[in-house]
């Protein structure tokens, strides 16, 4: 019996031991210290059952610093062991899963968190959420974008680039050297304190350099504090800015889930430095607001918060910039954006669209960067909004976010905790391009296959407008530089005394390639005659058509370079039909011919003759009484361009 009153007590203290260090770990993630409430989660772990609670609360903190294999282990280990476990924690599996591209497993815990949450709009046509449009988000091979790890990055978390008069702003725990005093370094990732720097940029040899970083004067960076998140006014004199709501004075503020807080600040410019700091109105204790963004014009002011009564965990708002220190209330962006999940880092382009970054929607993994029409986004509106993920390069199987684009450069920055980078989180530069490649080669007589100078190459788009010509020397050579990619395209060459060759042609949508395309010139003049394609009369008439005037034009051009020619016209028949009517008939269709160039300005004394002769000369064995099929009659049926002096 004392045995057994022994070995329970010792199981009650393991118990309680164990309780209160699930406790403890509770306070450490509620500091965003994630590495050492997950260490002490684990002891506890080893001194009771797996509970639901722990296992989760692993995964947690595994999630939230972005180690999403370990994240995935522990939340497969608590969604396999508890069946009914909450649906938010098979949500993050899932995220999890995308972000080491394991989708069809994620899709299939799609499914089931779909089966319990059918109304949630995370998720919206689950349909979609199929490989193939997964594929189509990670493919760059049509998307012209240069991307960098911006030269600022640290080795610690530098994130949110934004430009305003060729000033970057970032926010950052930017330090030349190592911090050794861990009373600098916040408890959540064990990194200093986050600032507001600025650092100069300029435009050198086709590249953008930026100067050594300054941080923003002691009004905007406190020293206990996180600053960072900031929009300016096109003006320049008025910002905007994020802080925690924590002050060396003042005892912590935790909203009722036990995390700090944002709030949103407005600063104004003084000479250099940023002074007049107040809290915006409508900030509260209670939740958070943060990471403003400016319209283009200046009157309204974009945001994310978790207060009462919004769609999901945090959403986007906006609120009406009245003046002074007067704003309207805070208007949820509604139910087209914001879904039962994250919705954070709104920015506002030039041109109205809306960027901010979501775990919802299809996606790559954790937040993606998404774009919206913000137009469309107005009360009693009932056009549909449409959310269109960004995809790679923007978007990774990582957290991508911040995003900034100014319209008129095509260029921007974003942040991102993918893999590659220096730090935690990092910085990008990019700068959409237009793909552009070369088209030449070489134009040619068709039959001394010898190049041909004087050549007039021509390049054309797909509606037929040219784009730009080139004339070939002697070595016949062509080039045309920066052509559009993945288009289609048309080189056409042209001489004087050739037929025209052209060819159409589609360039690959790879950056950089050459695509290379002879062309084959036809000589009209060959030994003593003039040739062209035969030319079609209607059945028993001899007026010229629209179809042998074309062809009659290649005559016309080839006498009026060589003023001095003369020619005879001879008019041939098939054996078809009785011979006189051949002839006669003949007859009438080689002086049509010879009418219509008269009408085009070539002198009578230039054409010697212009006879028919039927079928009185045919090429073949197509004779009276053989029969042939048409395209053996169709040899006799000609028409004949003889040169008859020396032109030269």
């Amino acid at each position: 019996m004392k045995i057994k009153i022994t070995t329970y007590l010792t199981l009650f203290l393991f118990v309680q031991l164990a309780v209160a260090q699930t406790k403890v770990a509770d306070n450490f993630f509620r500091d965003f210290s994630y590495e050492k409430a997950a260490e002490l989660y684990k002891e506890a772990l080893q001194k009771e059952d797996s509970t639901e609670y722990i296992l989760t609360r692993i995964g947690d903190c595994y999630f939230n610093t972005s180690k999403l294999e370990k994240a995935e282990l522990w939340y497969s280990k608590a969604i396999k062991k508890y069946p009914l476990i909450d649906s938010e924690y098979i949500y993050k599996y899932v995220q999890s899963l995308r972000s080491q591209k394991k989708y069809d497993l994620a899709n299939d815990y799609l499914r089931a968190f779909n089966e319990r949450n059918k109304r949630d709009k995370r998720i919206k046509n689950i349909d979609n959420f199929n490989i193939e449009n997964y594929n189509l988000l990670t493919n760059t091979e049509k998307v012209y974008v240069n991307v960098e790890n911006l030269p600022l990055n640290t080795s610690y978390s530098d994130f949110g680039g934004y430009e305003a008069n060729k000033t970057l702003y970032f926010y950052s725990t930017w330090v030349k050297d190592s911090i050794t005093d861990e009373k600098e370094l916040y408890e959540w990732n064990n990194e200093p304190f986050l600032n507001i720097f600025e650092s100069d940029t300029k435009i050198a040899n086709a590249a953008k350099t930026f100067s050594e970083p300054r941080k923003l004067n002691a009004a905007i960076n406190t020293k206990d504090d996180h600053e960072g998140l900031v929009t300016i006014t096109n003006d320049g004199q008025t910002m905007y800015f994020t802080r925690n709501n924590v002050t060396k004075k003042e005892k912590r503020k935790y909203s009722k889930e036990g995390t700090s807080n944002l709030k949103i600040y407005k600063a104004t410019l003084s000479g250099t430095r940023w002074t007049n700091v107040i809290e915006l109105p409508f900030n509260n204790d209670a939740y958070s607001c943060g990471a403003p963004a400016l319209s283009p014009d200046n009157k309204t002011l974009y945001f994310v918060s978790d207060m009462e009564g919004g769609y999901g965990q945090t959403d986007l708002y906006k609120v009406a910039i009245k003046g002074g220190d007067n704003y309207g209330e805070p208007v949820n962006l509604g139910a087209d954006i914001n879904t039962e999940g994250n919705e954070k880092f709104p920015f506002v382009a030039k041109d109205s669209t809306l960027y901010f970054s979501s775990d919802a929607n299809l996606n790559l993994g954790l937040l993606d960067i998404f774009e919206t029409n913000l137009l469309k986004i107005k009360r009693n509106d009932t056009t549909k909004v449409s959310i269109k993920n960004l995809g790679a390069p923007y978007n990774s199987p990582y957290d991508d976010f911040c995003f900034f684009l100014d319209t008129e450069t095509q260029t921007g920055y974003f942040t991102s905790n993918r893999e590659g980078g220096k730090g935690g989180d990092d910085i990008y530069a990019f700068g959409k391009y237009q793909c552009k490649q070369l088209v030449n080669g070489v134009a040619y007589d068709k039959l001394s296959n010898e190049p041909l100078d004087k050549v007039m190459v021509s390049i054309l788009d797909i509606n037929g407008k040219v784009i730009d010509s080139y004339f070939t020397e002697k070595d016949g050579k062509y080039e045309f530089k920066d052509i559009n990619c993945d288009k289609t395209y048309t080189v056409l060459a042209e001489r004087v005394i050739y037929r025209p060759d052209k060819k159409g042609f589609v360039t690959s949508p790879i950056n950089g390639e050459t695509t290379t395309i002879d062309l084959f010139l036809q000589p009209l003049i060959v030994d003593n005659e003039i040739v062209i394609n035969p030319i079609y009369f209607d059945y028993n008439k001899s007026n010229i058509r629209p179809d042998a005037a074309y062809e009659l034009e290649n005559i016309v051009a080839v006498m009026r370079e060589h003023p001095k020619m003369i020619i005879k016209i001879e008019a041939h028949t098939d054996s078809r039909g009785r011979d006189a009517y051949n002839r006669k008939l003949s007859d009438r269709r080689a002086k049509s011919t010879r009418d219509y160039l008269f009408s085009r300005g070539i002198a009578q004394d230039r054409i010697q003759s212009a006879i028919g002769y039927g079928e009185s000369q045919i090429l073949n064995h197509c004779k009276n009484g053989v029969k042939c099929n048409d395209k053996e009659h169709e040899q006799n049926r000609r028409s004949k361009f003889i040169i008859t002096n020396q032109y030269n």
